[in-house]
């Protein structure tokens, strides 16, 4: 993370520059609060500013949330998508709702790290350990569902991932100085509540995520167009609908492009209401709602072949996975096929496995992906093309399921791509993509593409995998958006 240098800190503050909202806190200690760096009220004396990394910092030092600008209804940091290291790991888990369902003690070991290590690595370069990181996040939730949904505070707390009514007031007075009832009316003069609807499934919420600007929300939905699944995913002008996995169950999600700012409405009916954490940061990931697009911008542009193309499409975004064993599953099924037909082969796949377990859709309903254990237990019955494939296809799958092979977003991009590419079937093209989707890892040149190799060639630049990636090296540390560029453009 780039230091918090005050001098550089302040020019930001005294600017008012939106684009660092969420990279980091200004607190005031004269007034007792913290704020974004573009707050509109009256900059405060240097002397009295301090800067922290995380709201969880600013809370530990006894700090409470701006009630005018509101600091945490800002995009994420995008930190967390470009740091490999263990706090950055750690973070993606908590953002995910790690500690919520397995505590501190299962956030490190799912690290490899012992609860102590953990938290002084994370308290020394956050200013917070776990524990209070992920009490943040709860309350950044909370503040999200009290200002878009008419969820009772009660719903609203353990949705949250608070553990009694009681914690969740206290954390609402002590962040925001605020009865929950009273950060809802404030919440809301930026957004509009959603009307929450219960069919007897489960809970229906509308969250509104921002995103920081420029956003290519559209080139985003465009893309997942593209690799649209008929009858897993339906697309329109304007968003995405699908079915989505979560800890508490199948959660029905369709996503819109927010016409008013940038960013999306995320619609989802849910099973549990302790998934809206997981599915916000899922989501985010989804449309790579947190990236630094005007850092990217101004470092692509400087390349001759590049600038014209981020010219033309300011704020490109790198579409994520929603999750990890679909997102290679899919890529696994569509190799060497092109991307029409493996839609159609994908389609027919995800309709043959709900034929088979007794579940097929309805006229119009959409069907869940299936999951690794009914590939497994399905692939040979539903699986064609050619046997080498098949046989890999249902490898991974069991793999999966027994838990021999784990994808998640804490793993460290290199750690994923080797556990790919120690399973029969996965080159290199399909680690690096699926390890450039999982992670929104930003840094992957995908030098064997032939998209990617047609357009260089068409330019004269580089005829070769090895002339593509030595290119490439000039567009660190954001090749998988150098990579977006080029295909946007063939």
């Amino acid at each position: 993370m780039p230091s918090l240098d005050h001098d550089r800190c302040y020019r930001v503050l005294a600017a008012r520059d939106a684009r660092f909202d969420g990279q980091f806190i200004a607190g005031v200690h004269s007034t007792g609060i913290y704020c974004r760096p573009s707050c509109p009220a009256m900059t405060p004396r240097e002397h009295n500013v301090r800067f922290y990394p995380t709201a969880a910092a600013a809370h530990e030092a006894g700090l409470r949330a701006c009630k005018r600008c509101q600091p945490d209804a800002t995009p994420g940091n995008p930190q967390w998508n470009l740091r490999d290291d263990l706090v950055g790991r750690a973070m993606r888990l908590i953002l995910d709702g790690v500690i919520e369902r397995d505590g501190v003690p299962g956030l490190a070991a799912h690290l490899g790290y012992s609860p102590r290590h953990l938290t002084r690595v994370m308290t020394a370069e956050l200013g917070a350990g776990p524990l209070a990181l992920a009490r943040a996040h709860r309350a950044e939730t909370a503040r999200t569902l009290l200002a878009g949904t008419d969820l009772p505070a009660a719903q609203v707390a353990f949705a949250s991932g608070f553990r009694s009514i009681r914690q969740f007031n206290d954390t609402v007075r002590e962040v925001y100085d605020l009865t929950p009832s009273a950060l809802r009316s404030l919440a809301r003069r930026e957004s509009r509540p959603a009307t929450e609807a219960g069919d007897g499934t489960g809970t229906t919420v509308t969250l509104r995520l921002a995103a920081r600007a420029p956003f290519d929300g559209t080139g985003a939905l465009s893309y997942l167009a593209d690799h649209a699944v008929p009858g897993v995913e339906r697309v329109t002008d304007d968003g995405i609908e699908r079915w989505v996995r979560l800890p508490g169950g199948l959660a029905h999600v369709h996503v819109r492009l927010d016409v008013e700012r940038p960013g999306v409405r995320c619609t989802a009916t849910l099973a549990s209401l302790q998934d809206v954490g997981p599915l916000t940061a899922r989501v985010r990931r989804w449309f790579d709602l947190d990236a630094d697009a005007t850092a990217i911008d101004e470092s692509l542009a400087r390349d001759a072949l590049l600038a014209p193309l981020v010219a033309a499409v300011p704020g490109i975004r790198l579409p994520g996975g929603l999750d990890p064993a679909e997102t290679l599953l899919r890529t696994m099924v569509g190799q060497q096929i092109s991307l029409a037909a493996a839609r159609t082969v994908l389609g027919r796949i995800a309709a043959e496995v709900a034929a088979l377990d007794g579940h097929p859709a309805a006229d119009g309903a959409l069907l869940p992906f299936p999951t690794a254990a009914q590939l497994a237990e399905h692939g040979a019955h539903v699986l064609r093309g050619p046997a080498p494939r098949v046989r890999s296809v249902i490898a991974v799958s069991q793999a999966l399921t027994t838990g021999d092979l784990v994808l998640d977003v804490g793993l460290t991009a290199s750690e994923l791509r080797a556990r790919l590419l120690a399973q029969p079937g996965i080159g290199p093209w399909t680690a690096d993509y699926v390890t450039m989707r999982v992670l929104g890892a930003p840094d992957i040149l995908l030098a064997s593409d032939l998209v990617l190799l047609a357009a260089l060639r068409r330019r004269g630049l580089a005829a070769t995998p090895s002339e593509a990636a030595a290119l490439g090296e000039r567009w660190a540390p954001w090749r998988s958006y150098a990579t977006l560029h080029l295909w946007r453009a063939r």
